[in-house]
């Protein structure tokens, strides 16, 4: 069996972070590991506090996972300090790591910024040159480039301006655009890709940044091709959106397991 490993934070109320992660790593048919950078605050309604893990501890946890297991993917999501950038980004070189997928997480739905300020350069520095796909929604892409983005034209040139910061490719999601259409434009570095599917209205959203990150992380782990794996990446997450769980008062949870529980006639009601 393929593994995947994701190095985020944890979700109390189980959307987003880690525990997103291993369910869609699950749902795919990948086994899931994990080193946790942070312990958040959170309910579906907002982030309260978040405490950091040790940066040694992340380190220890992502070398010892190496040192026993073959991972085939890995999956970055939040760190929030410079020295756990760092501590990660030591770890994997001390590893040689299978491909990575960055998932820069810097501001919660509910506006927690999740990146420190002065960490975004230590993120570019030190995890833009080992990662393999970086994912950043419209409003990360303008962060780290610092430029609006007002339509899909200015999306593709976001893309080759992250490229340029020192990944190898990125898929810039445009579901915040607000055209009508969540469109993703994906670039390699040679080829742009326009990914669309039907806008869900829905409030119930809850990490589905981190889904659709660990769905790309998977399909790499199960021996996909970049484009590929973006594009199952984004049938799987669209499903889960349409499929999503009003649990909570605020933005609930995707649902990670739609296909089996169809397939197997459990309701969710």
């Amino acid at each position: 069996m393929k593994v995947a490993l994701t190095i985020a934070g944890s979700d109390s109320s189980g959307g987003a972070g880690i525990q997103a992660d291993l369910k869609t790593f699950q749902a795919l048919g990948v086994f899931g590991m994990s080193a946790v950078t942070a312990v958040t605050v959170q309910n579906t309604q907002k982030v309260y506090d978040i405490q950091e893990m040790e940066p040694r501890i992340v380190h220890d946890q992502i070398t010892c996972l190496f040192d026993d297991a073959r991972i085939h993917s890995v999956k970055i999501g939040m760190v929030s300090s410079i020295e756990l950038i760092q501590a990660i980004a030591k770890a994997l070189k001390a590893v040689k790591p299978p491909p990575v997928v960055l998932d820069p997480v810097m501001i919660s739905k509910s506006g927690y910024r999740l990146l420190n300020k002065d960490a975004q350069d230590a993120l570019i520095d030190n995890l833009f040159p080992l990662s393999e796909v970086i994912t950043p929604n419209i409003f990360e892409a303008e962060a780290l480039i610092g430029k609006k983005i007002n339509n899909v034209d200015e999306m593709k040139n976001a893309a080759q301006d992250i490229l340029k910061l020192g990944a190898k490719k990125v898929v810039v999601k445009g579901g915040h655009l607000g055209e009508g259409r969540a469109t993703d434009i994906l670039y390699d570095g040679q080829e742009f890709k326009k990914l669309q599917s039907r806008w869900l209205k829905t409030k119930n959203t809850h990490g589905t940044g981190c889904t659709f990150s660990s769905a790309i992380a998977a399909n790499i782990a199960l021996g996909k091709s970049f484009f590929e794996a973006v594009t199952l990446a984004k049938v799987y997450i669209t499903g889960a959106i349409e499929h999503a769980l009003s649990i909570g008062q605020g933005h609930g949870p995707t649902h990670h397991f739609f296909d089996l529980y169809d397939r197997a006639g459990l309701n969710t009601e």
